[in-house]
């Protein structure tokens, strides 16, 4: 009896604490929930101000259920039509990657694609094997779909061709594909370098695959099972629903300016317009075994297979999953993809240990607020207790000499006249060693600095969120590319090799400068010069041959400020923040004549030079003037031809 009683004592203290830790973990919960809407209004209603941000939406996702989700700002800022997280559309960009991938994964499941088979097997043309230059003619292996899904593929990046302003410059995903083959610059497999141009193809395959058009497989295969009946693919959307696309705002000289709709070239790679909603159900089948609200996307094996790690330089490293960047936030695994169009943002990120997903959109703002935001979020919930560390070793200083320097993204053009955009569009990070040892890195306009914790491998003493679009940075690794060169690589699908000296920013800035500080004072040395021969009566030799070399220095200089003031005339547009160039095309026929004057005139200047020296003609000083005109000619000639801008 006594031992029944000491028993029934035991289990009814064990079921008290068993119900009392549940109370627990309920109140915890309930606090959580109530503590995460004051978090986000609170977070989110300051960063509208701070960055005037017209509209945005939110949703927040765990234990498969919508936790949290509100609308902020006004979609229709004229009708004063507030934001709804049910019914208003985002665009979110590059997060549309991501319903691209689930979609690939399914024909993975179903056997009629294979991750690791030459694509060429699932294409209606081929991709050839030779790599352009700088590695020439070599001849490489096969691109497979693991290459596309982890951004590995080795094509370079064509900028412009992604946004336009009207439907009509549009072109069908099989057209574009065929029609817009970048280049192969490096070895399948070998660099990481982000292409929005690999989703396109994958989304291609899937066209083909399936025998539907891109935009009718996700429908019926993504956003019907998972009810997303307000997410498409079409532009502009077009729904059997009330819900509407939040107007795009961009806030300039105090008050918002709305922009027209943008057209994104390459559908399966950023096109898609979603409500906070729709995109928690997306979140919650991701963390939930491919499986959401009597719906199922994907098997839990395969969903397994698509969230693992796939590519990465070092195991210390977030790389990418088949689809999903990675990286480390607080010390937990994040999966994680932002978008961005010219006017719309977006960011998605699950945090699988916690069952947790969030989803941020928003118009108008920057392009990492919803990375500023997340970690904020971070912060709050999961703070990190222990700070990073560290101290220069004995010879790190040395060892790291051969690291600075200004390293280039390589997602970049090589073969066309964007060339150059890679370092004008803020793709570059610089490397430099303070006084006290440290590794000085500087990305996207933050300096941070690093510490070496083993030769080629640093870490950055800054916890927190950084400003790099493609992970944490929290830690960089030094490799060699198929070049040859020092590589930096780090968190996601990027990597950045080291300039040499004639191609960094520095360099081509102060060379422009320069030719153009020279041809300026020429040509009006030139023309002051001329004009007491214009009085002259009679013409000997010498006059002759300087009337002949000065105009010919006076056309090429006019030609050459003809060429920089069109390069350089169009500027930023202060609502779509890019060129002009970048969104929509523009004809200027003058600009095909300037390459064969180019070439004209300095053929012509070399030989004058030449001829000056030799006879004697002019005093010293006007024939050094002249030859330093000529050479900075020749010099600029080296520049258009090394940029492509003379293609």
């Amino acid at each position: 009896m006594f031992n029944r009683i000491k028993y029934l004592a035991l289990v009814s203290l064990l079921m008290f604490l068993v119900l009392t830790i549940s109370a627990t973990a309920a109140s915890v919960n309930n606090i959580q929930d109530t503590g995460l809407e004051a978090f986000f209004d609170n977070t989110m209603k300051s960063k509208l101000e701070k960055y005037h941000i017209p509209n945005a939406t939110v949703s927040v996702v765990k234990d498969g259920e919508i936790i949290y989700k509100k609308g902020f700002g006004l979609a229709d800022i004229e009708n004063n039509i507030p934001v709804d997280p049910d019914n208003t559309l985002f665009r979110i960009g590059s997060t549309s990657k991501l319903i691209t991938w689930t979609a690939v994964m399914q024909l993975v499941e179903a056997g009629k694609l294979d991750l690791n088979t030459d694509i060429n097997t699932y294409l209606d043309f081929e991709i050839p094997p030779q790599l352009e230059k700088p590695l020439q003619k070599t001849t490489t292996g096969p691109i497979t779909m693991t290459h596309l899904m982890t951004h590995t593929p080795g094509f370079e990046d064509h900028p412009d061709m992604l946004f336009r302003l009207s439907e009509d410059e549009l072109l069908p995903l099989n057209e574009y594909i065929k029609n817009n083959l970048p280049a192969r610059i490096f070895p399948a497999g070998e660099v990481a370098a982000y292409s929005n141009y690999g989703t396109a193809l994958a989304g291609y395959i899937v066209e083909r695959l399936s025998g539907q058009p891109f935009s009718d497989y996700v429908e019926k295969n993504i956003f019907r099972p998972l009810n997303m009946n307000n997410s498409t693919y079409r532009q502009p959307p077009t729904l059997n629903s009330p819900a509407r696309i939040a107007k795009p705002y961009r806030f300039i000289n105090g008050s918002y300016t709305e922009a027209g709709f943008e057209y994104i070239m390459l559908e399966p790679a950023g096109v898609m317009s979603s409500t906070a909603s729709d995109m928690a159900s997306f979140m919650i089948a991701h963390l939930s075994d491919g499986a959401y609200s009597g719906g199922r996307i994907l098997k839990e094996e395969t969903l397994k297979e698509m969230h693992k790690p796939h590519f990465t330089y070092d195991p210390t490293l977030g790389g990418m999953t088949l689809g999903f960047m990675e990286g480390v936030f607080n010390d937990k695994e994040v999966l994680f993809h932002g978008g961005s169009t010219m006017l719309y943002n977006a960011g998605l990120y699950l945090v699988p240990e916690v069952n947790t997903g969030i989803f941020i959109s928003y118009s108008g703002g920057n392009h990492l607020l919803h990375a500023e935001i997340f970690q904020d979020f971070m912060d709050f919930y999961y703070p990190i207790k222990a700070q990073i560390k560290g101290m220069p070793g004995e010879g790190s200083r040395e060892r790291a000499k051969k690291f600075i320097g200004e390293y280039q993204m390589n997602r970049k053009s090589v073969t066309t006249d964007e060339k150059i955009a890679g370092i004008l569009a803020g793709g570059i990070i610089n490397v430099a060693i303070g006084e006290d040892g440290y590794l000085l890195v500087t990305n996207c306009g933050e300096t941070n600095q690093f510490v070496e914790i083993e030769p080629g491998v640093y870490q950055n003493l800054r916890e927190g969120r950084t400003q790099d679009a493609f992970g944490p940075f929290h830690k960089i690794i030094f490799k060699t590319d198929p070049m040859g060169r020092i590589m930096l690589t780090t968190d996601g699908p990027m990597t950045y090799s080291k300039a040499p000296f004639y191609s960094t920013f520095n360099f081509t800035a102060l060379a422009a400068i320069i030719i153009i500080l020279i041809v300026i004072s020429s040509l009006i040395y030139w023309i002051i010069m001329l004009i007491p021969g214009w009085f002259k009566k009679g013409k000997n030799k010498i006059s002759g041959f300087s009337d002949i070399a000065s105009w010919v220095g006076i056309c090429t200089s006019i030609t050459i400020l003809f060429l920089f003031t069109n390069l350089f005339s169009s500027g930023i547009d202060p609502v779509y923040q890019l060129p002009q160039e970048a969104y929509t095309t523009i004809e200027k026929p003058l600009l095909d004549f300037i390459p064969t004057l180019m070439w004209i005139f300095s053929g012509l200047l070399a030989p004058l030079t030449a001829i000056a020296w030799w006879k004697g003609f002019w005093g010293r000083i006007a024939r050094v003037q002249y030859s330093i005109f000529t050479l900075a000619v020749m010099g600029l000639m080296w520049i258009l031809n090394y940029w492509n801008l003379f293609i």
